[in-house]
């Protein structure tokens, strides 16, 4: 690199540094080594691979079917709820358990396919009836 002969002493200091500063920048922007891309696109290719062939040995189990079947109870919409009615919309639900929803009850949310909910109003009427 050449300067003018009129630029001395800490200004051509100055330049040169700066020079040498921008030849640093320029250096550092350069992308990867192709080797290393090529490494690179290999391995996302080779999990993508993997990742589209389940293993068969890892396969989950489905959930169990329920045998809860909420539509042969949805006549008792409006009756008036009693441990004896929610005995038989159980059975006549082919539900294994049952369980009554009160408004404004904590309950938990995880889904059982053989628990019957029978949920109620404020007067213990039935106002709506799911498997879950």
């Amino acid at each position: 690199m050449h300067f003018p002969s009129n630029i001395r002493g800490p200004r051509r200091t100055l330049a040169l540094t700066a020079a040498a500063a921008l030849a640093l920048l320029l250096a550092a922007c350069n992308g990867p080594v192709p080797e290393e891309q090529d490494r690179a696109l290999d391995q996302a290719q080779q999990a993508a691979a993997e990742a589209a062939t389940p293993d068969p040995d890892a396969a989950a189990t489905p959930p169990p079917v329920g045998s809860c079947d909420a539509s042969q109870v949805q006549g008792l919409v409006g009756q008036a709820y009693t441990d004896e009615l929610a005995e038989q919309a159980r059975q006549d639900a082919g539900a294994g358990q049952v369980r009554q929803l009160k408004p404004d009850q904590v309950i938990t949310l995880e889904y059982l396919g053989e628990r019957l909910n029978i949920e109620v109003d404020d007067k213990n009427l039935v106002s709506g009836v799911r498997c879950g």
